[in-house]
Order: structure tokens, then C-alpha cells, then sequence
């Protein structure tokens, strides 16, 4: 009796053992056993990340972030989701990681840890061309309809501006299609690719330039859980060499079309 007992107590021992080294595992040993990494973006944020007429995402994120998993020796794989709600598929461990232009904020910090940043971009105001003589100011839009994607650091700076009626979406176009057809009157989105997709539809949109707009200059960075410092240094590495050695220049030519580090 006394034998099965030592037994029993060693084998629940060694099982408690086992399942507290799995829990604790670093997301790293695993990305490295299933030799796959996921990373997640929206997928609606073009040109950093959208699906092209082949259904394949494409665009600045989706190069950063399979080039990434390619130096970490194991395949990259884009999980395209919500923009709601990508941070709390992260937690619940639908993928491995966030490569989808995600602002580093203090209130994110205390959720996940970041890699990078990989870009640096700021708040843009945008509006129809006809209306800028108009929207000048941040108080000219009190009123009226300004237009954000859900979950956006954006959105939650609109919503604490004086008047504003503030509308979210899903990403980039169909915040374009609603301004364009005057279905809301400006729109509130980083600059880079706000700008890009004016140059690249020749629409008759402006950027408002209003100095006193909060949030100029913001870091971007690539989301991981925390805890898991041995991944958060690999990939560092990775986009540190990819910097280096003039990949992450030629990805950031041929989307963006020059160097947004």
C-alpha cells in the first residue's frame, strides 16, 4: 500500500511537472517545434497590409513580418482578424504575434511587450478637397461626422474631441469609400497611408494641416505576449539585421516608396 502511494505520489509529481513546463514554455521553443510562427493583421490597411486579387496578404507588414519568421527558421504564416479585436486574440493564443502597423501606447505595454518599432508614423486629419477651405481647424468638425477604424488608437482620440460624432470601420477603403460619397465628413488615420492612398487613387482628398494635433510622431511596433523575452530578442535581432542589411529598405521601397524607419 505504501509502495503504490509513493508510486502514485511520483507519477502525479512528474505530471505536475510536466504541465507546469508547458505552461511556462516560452512562445519561442514553440514557434521553433511547430516550425510555423502566426502573425496577425488586419489585413484592410493598405499598403502595409491587404488582400490582393489572388487572396494573398500583401503589403509593408506582411514582408516585415514573413522575412522575420524566415531568419527565425520557420514559416511564416498571416492570420488576418478584426482590428477589434486582434490584441485579444494574441492573448488567447490565436497566433504568435501582431504585424499590423499596432502605435506602441503605455496602455498596450501593460498587455503585451514590443518588438521594434519597425516605422514611425502620426495622426492625419483627412477631408474632401471641397471642404477645405471650410475645416481648418479641429473645432471646424465639431458637428459633424469623423470617421476612425475600431479599436484605433485614432478612434479614442476622436472621441474625446468637442462635438465630434465620431463613426469607425473596418480599415483604410471603407473609410475612403465613406468620405468619398459624403457619407461622413473627414477622416482620422496615421498619415503614411493615408497619403499613400490619396497619391496612388488621384481622389480630391487633403490632408488638414492643424499643428495642434495631439499624437504627431508615433512608434510602431510588433506585439507579442509577454513573458517571453528569448523570442522578443530573436526577432529583434532579426528586424535589427534586416535594417542592416538593406532588406528592410528594399521592402520599405517597393510598398511605401521610401524609408519610414
Amino acid at each position: 500500500m505504501r509502495k503504490k502511494s509513493i508510486l502514485f505520489f511520483s507519477l502525479a509529481v512528474t505530471a505536475m511537472f510536466v504541465l507546469t513546463s508547458v505552461a511556462t514554455a516560452e512562445d519561442y521553443d514553440k514557434i521553433k517545434a511547430a516550425g510555423e510562427m502566426k502573425l496577425s493583421m488586419s489585413g484592410a490597411y493598405p499598403p502595409f497590409n491587404f488582400v490582393n486579387d489572388k487572396n494573398e496578404v500583401v503589403g509593408f507588414d506582411a514582408e516585415i513580418a514573413r522575412e522575420i519568421a524566415t531568419r527565425l527558421g520557420v514559416k511564416p504564416v498571416i492570420v488576418t482578424t478584426a482590428w477589434d479585436g486582434i490584441l485579444a486574440g494574441l492573448l488567447a493564443n490565436k497566433y504568435d504575434a501582431i504585424c499590423g502597423s499596432m502605435t506602441i501606447t503605455a496602455k498596450r505595454l501593460e498587455m503585451v511587450d514590443f518588438v521594434g518599432p519597425y516605422y514611425r508614423s502620426g495622426r492625419g486629419i483627412f477631408i474632401r478637397a471641397e471642404d477645405e477651405e471650410k475645416i481648418k481647424e479641429l473645432s471646424d468638425l465639431k458637428g459633424h461626422k469623423v470617421g476612425a477604424t475600431l479599436g484605433e488608437t485614432h478612434e479614442k482620440w476622436a472621441r474625446e474631441q468637442d462635438g465630434w460624432m465620431v463613426q469607425t470601420y473596418k480599415g483604410l477603403p471603407e473609410l475612403f469609400l465613406d468620405l468619398e460619397n459624403k457619407r461622413i465628413d473627414a477622416i482620422v488615420i496615421d498619415s503614411v497611408p493615408g497619403l499613400l492612398a490619396i497619391k496612388k487613387s488621384g481622389k480630391p482628398i487633403k490632408k488638414v494641416e492643424i499643428p495642434s494635433i495631439e499624437g504627431g510622431d508615433v512608434n510602431i511596433g510588433i506585439a507579442i505576449r509577454k513573458g517571453n523575452p528569448k523570442l522578443k530578442e530573436a526577432m529583434q535581432k532579426a528586424l535589427d539585421d534586416m535594417m542592416a542589411d538593406g532588406t528592410y529598405k528594399k521592402i520599405a521601397m517597393e510598398w511605401i516608396g521610401y524609408d519610414i524607419r
